[in-house]
């Protein structure tokens, strides 16, 4: 299938008073999912140190990445039955009823509780952000958008870290989920002036819910998250063949029913299924990040507030290449930036793999500042033009919200392997010093260096119009 792509609006005309309401709705609900997921992980040594449950330090991440990839795949359905208005609304009051628990947990099983919530609305929340711009926005938006609403992961990578390293260090991370909370009524409060009760997209959209996908997608990103956890090699082995097997299940049975989480497009003969692909590998290639504030405080003794803003690097990196990458227009210039977007975040792991060492000194912690940056920049520069892919990338425009819906439910399933993955390579390295960090990195770049032919196939046959 070749595509031709459509004329590119600029931001002016995103960000103006037409646009402006729904581009902050839309953006903010991203960014209050990347944010949480990232300032967890900087509140968890304090949070277990007055509720306990060390043992259940993984499941913190898991349940909440498991619930979100469940939720995800019920966007399209969601979407179709109450439209944009009541569907953020919904998803907006659930996570606020979740962030409220985890603040108000006594015990780490409670917060787990609250997480599983968080995750299912977030899941929800994420997965509108795209599918409302391909319903509510004209195509010649759909790369800026989709470059605003993506950076916000950068936005919530930058924030989570720095905002969960200062509230645990001065001792208050149930205040973090209450601040959680009160961003959440923020948004909310904005929904109903700024998107509308029912688009024709959602109008004409199928209302059946992937249930058959939804049970294997889920159990794939628990049965992975659960990898991380055993210490024999071979039970991790098994569990992460058994995730493999799950996922090639679900892809089996994806392709077959009518209610499905991928569009019909995906499996046939075009780029689409490679647009997917590489924007997977991205997003897995990012999980790496979850580690590096307990690397930091490891390795160079920094504080958490300090390990919190090395997190931010890769942020730093995603956001500003985003924002500028969106701005290409010129068809063999995307398609080349695209091309290339894995081999740059390849160059930026290995950096980091190379410069691992304990009692590491300030002029090491910067080179992995800049390691971090370059890993950024390979996401952020191919991501606005891969969502953009994905939306318009389709045979039937009916498939057009599906396919949007999409990009955010690969992108939870493949960052819930990518955390699975760095929870194993870092507890199978728990006390060798700087080797965890050291293989997690040269992993990752692997990992990044893969994704190379799917970005390069993801941009054959695009001509400009």
């Amino acid at each position: 299938m070749t595509q031709i792509d459509a004329p590119t609006g600029g931001w002016r005309e995103l960000l103006g008073p037409k646009n402006l309401g729904a581009s902050t709705v839309l953006a903010g609900g991203v960014a209050l999912y990347a944010t949480n997921e990232f300032l967890t992980i900087s509140l968890l040594p304090s949070t277990v140190a007055e509720i306990g449950g060390q043992r259940l330090y993984a499941w913190v991440t898991t349940v909440y990445l498991v619930a979100s990839v469940v939720a995800a795949t019920t966007v399209s359905a969601t979407l179709a039955r109450l439209g944009p208005r009541w569907s953020y609304l919904a998803g907006l009051s659930v996570f606020g009823l979740g962030s409220l628990l985890c603040a108000l947990a006594p015990s780490m099983e409670l917060l787990l509780v609250g997480r599983v919530v968080q995750g299912a609305a977030g899941g929800l929340i994420a997965g509108l952000g795209y599918a409302v711009i391909n319903s509510a926005l004209p195509q010649s938006l759909w790369t800026k958008a989709s470059a605003l609403v993506s950076a916000m992961w950068g936005v919530g990578t930058l924030l989570g870290p720095a905002a969960g390293g200062l509230f645990a260090q001065y001792g208050s991370w149930r205040w973090a989920f209450g601040a959680l909370l009160v961003m959440t009524m923020i948004i909310a409060a904005l929904v109903p002036f700024a998107l509308p009760a029912r688009t024709r997209a959602a109008a004409t959209a199928t209302d059946r819910i992937p249930v058959w996908s939804l049970l294997l997608l889920g159990s794939a990103a628990l049965v992975v998250s659960v990898a991380g956890i055993p210490s024999d090699i071979v039970w991790t082995a098994v569990l992460l063949g058994a995730g493999a097997a799950l996922v090639a299940l679900f892809l089996v049975v994806d392709r077959r029913v009518s209610a499905s989480v991928l569009p019909p497009t995906a499996f046939r003969p075009g780029p689409l299924k490679w647009v997917y692909l590489t924007l997977g590998v991205l997003m897995a290639a990012t999980m790496v990040d979850l580690y590096v504030p307990l690397f930091g405080q490891r390795l160079a003794g920094l504080t958490p507030v300090a390990a919190g803003f090395l997190g931010v690097s890769l942020a730093v990196g995603w956001t500003v290449s985003e924002i500028t990458s969106a701005s290409a227009t010129a068809a063999r210039t995307v398609r080349r930036i695209v091309a290339v977007a894995p081999l740059v975040m390849a160059t930026g792991l290995a950096l980091a793999a190379l410069t691992q060492v304990d009692d590491a000194p300030l002029g090491v912690v910067t080179i992995w500042v800049v390691a971090l940056v370059i890993t950024g920049c390979g996401v952020g520069m191919a991501w606005p033009h891969l969502s953009a892919w994905a939306m318009g990338g389709v045979d039937d425009p009916a498939e057009g919200g599906r396919a949007a819906a999409a990009i955010n439910t690969v992108q939870l399933i493949f960052g819930a392997f990518g955390a699975g993955l760095a929870g194993i390579v870092v507890n199978a390295n728990a006390h060798g010093g700087a080797d965890a960090s050291r293989w997690a990195f040269a992993i990752f770049a692997a990992l990044a260096l893969l994704g190379v032919i799917a970005s390069y196939r993801a941009g054959r046959g695009r001509t400009a119009v």
